[in-house]
């Protein structure tokens, strides 16, 4: 008897001793899961664990692994798939928000086309005061030159237009914008930049900083429609499954509109920032990395600084002339004794330095600066170079060295490759958009768009990366197709190499113990589908931190409009109706 309740009170101190089993708040069930376990293997799952408080995953199932019974509620995936959220390591933001409210040229196929478009959107909007617009690109319209002033005219000639280049490196004005900017004859191109002539008249052409001229004489959008911008450009990215994008260019006007979003719990995407500018990155974060404002939602962690130009209107900086230009070897819009500098200045307070690098010339310029810099620092500075298109093959090596992170855009590649053969010759491509010889040098490869650049689609960007071809499924064999690399490693590029690139490999990137629930449904199994069916890809619900944010057919604005289902919907914004006028 007396042993019996011994080991009674024992069962029973035992109870009281030992934590309750953990259950999770929220299960996601029937899940064709894929994720990265923290040494990049590929890991498969069939339920996803929780909790709704913090937002974060506590367990990945497997389909033999028992369902805990009490949850606050669970969502069918009914056999879809789930990955991860994916990251855009290169974006911008506010860009992609103003394309979707302003003058889009990014599908015209001419330059007719192009005119037809540009008086129709001034007519449609008579009050404007200027007409602004973007994506034009006169590879794309077969044109063999820059439009002109005079092409614009021809569309508008009674009030100012501005227009931007699809890679935001150039840009086109009609008369009146260049007689309201103070364009004369005597207007000299600035350092970084280049005014483009017609004899000894600027031609409405304006490329680089050269651009500035133009632009500074635009009156500023007012608050109202930058949040407008910024809602747009949440919804877009929801829509392609892109939870997290490393906003390249911050300003400071940028930042006051993502933080009065934040204010407003309308921050729905999460945002790692790189300033436009040493002074706003100092009057933004003061001497550090700002801390995860918002829940994990928005942090800045540095500098975007420009070494060269485009090279599609011949601003890369290359070793050697242009083979269609003889005459040119592009712009230097920083040169190796600022980037030194910078570099420096970022280290003292760690923060992250992300330098826009596409011509040979430039690539090795900042490659030099970081080698002389980087044996000053022991710990982690994760540099970045951004975009590194055309790169001498003997550089590529040095991309392994000073844990630098080679940030790059698949699309890139496609939208540019012909016009990359014409720009530098059959010669000069070894080094050309070279994913898979960076990472046989031992680099850090972080994938993304370059938004509003290209769309931010990032399944073409996965499509492209292990084909080297278009659409269209051009060329045979992928261009350079070297080049190519496996889907795990595109995969990995837009999580967990994202997520590093970003100092953020501590809570997204992958799905597991203590990371944010990010992921997402997806129509089909990527890891069972040609290029082409992966590009096609559609993503079905969008989570973030465990709040659904986005689901396909729903009105993603407003909770209230989104189809009944056993999960809860996270908090929308409602809609508004866009003011005239600017």
């Amino acid at each position: 008897m007396i042993r019996k309740i011994s080991l009674g009170l024992g069962l029973a101190l035992a109870a009281v001793l030992l934590p309750a089993p953990a259950y999770a708040d929220a299960l996601i069930d029937n899940a064709n899961g894929y994720t990265l376990d923290g040494e990049g293997n590929l890991v498969r799952f069939t339920g996803l664990l929780f909790d709704v408080e913090t937002g974060r995953v506590t367990r990945l199932l497997a389909r033999r692994d028992d369902r805990p019974r009490e949850v606050d509620f669970r969502h069918d995936a009914q056999g879809r798939t789930v990955i991860p959220g994916l990251i855009d390591a290169h974006g911008h933001l506010m860009g992609l928000g103003y394309n979707a409210i302003q003058l889009d040229l990014s599908d015209t196929a001419s330059l007719a086309e192009a005119q037809a478009r540009i008086a129709q959107y001034s007519a449609e909007n008579p009050t404007l005061r200027w007409i602004v617009g973007s994506g034009w690109n006169q590879e794309s319209w077969g044109l063999g030159r820059f439009p002109t002033a005079a092409d614009i005219d021809a569309a508008v000639s009674d009030r100012p237009v501005w227009l931007v280049r699809v890679d935001g490196h150039a840009g086109v004005a009609n008369s009146q914008a260049m007689e309201a900017a103070g364009i004369t004859n005597a207007s000299q191109s600035p350092a970084g930049g280049r005014v483009e002539r017609d004899g000894n008249r600027p031609n409405g052409v304006f490329v680089d900083t050269a651009m500035d001229l133009v632009a500074n004489a635009i009156p500023e959008l007012q608050p109202p429609l930058r949040d407008i911008a910024l809602r747009e450009a949440q919804d877009i990215l929801l829509s392609y499954g892109v939870t997290t994008v490393h906003d390249m260019g911050t300003s400071a006007s940028d930042w006051a509109v993502i933080r009065r979003a934040g204010d407003r719990a309308q921050l729905r995407v999460r945002v790692i920032s790189y300033a436009d500018a040493l002074d706003t990155l100092l009057d933004t974060a003061g001497d550090a990395m700002t801390p995860w404002l918002y829940e994990g939602h928005l942090r800045m962690v540095g500098l975007k600084l420009y070494a060269d130009g485009a090279l599609g209107s011949r601003g890369a900086l290359l070793l050697q002339p242009y083979a269609d230009a003889p005459g040119e070897m592009g712009l230097t819009l920083s040169d190796g004794t600022l980037i030194r500098n910078r570099l420096s200045r970022l280290s003292l307070d760690r923060f992250q330095a992300a330098i826009h690098a596409i011509g040979d010339g430039a690539n090795r310029e900042v490659l030099n600066a970081i080698d002389e810099v980087a044996y000053r620092y022991s710990d982690d500075r994760r540099w970045r170079i951004e975009h590194a298109q055309i790169v001498d093959p003997a550089d590529i090596a040095r991309f392994g060295q000073h844990g630098i992170i080679a940030s790059m855009q698949p699309v890139h590649q496609t939208s540019d490759m012909f016009m990359a053969e014409a720009r530098l010759g059959p010669g000069r491509l070894q080094g050309a958009y070279a994913w898979n010889a960076m990472l046989r040098a031992g680099s850090h490869l972080a994938f993304g768009t370059d938004f509003p650049v290209e769309s931010p689609n990032p399944f073409a960007g996965l499509a492209v990366a292990v084909s080297r071809q278009n659409a269209s499924g051009q060329p045979p064999g992928g261009w350079q197709g070297q080049e190519r690399i496996s889907l795990l490693q595109a995969f990995a590029a837009y999580t967990t190499g994202a997520a590093y690139a970003g100092f953020a490999e501590d809570r997204i990137g992958r799905l597991g113990d203590g990371l944010y629930a990010d992921f997402l449904i997806i129509d089909r199994d990527i890891f069972d589908a040609t290029p082409d069916e992966i590009r096609q890809a559609q993503v079905m619900e969008t989570w973030i931190g465990g709040e659904r944010t986005w689901v396909r057919g729903a009105q993603n604005r407003a909770a209230s409009n989104a189809p009944p289902m056993d999960a809860p919907v996270g908090p929308m914004i409602a809609p508004e109706d866009m003011p005239e006028g600017r």
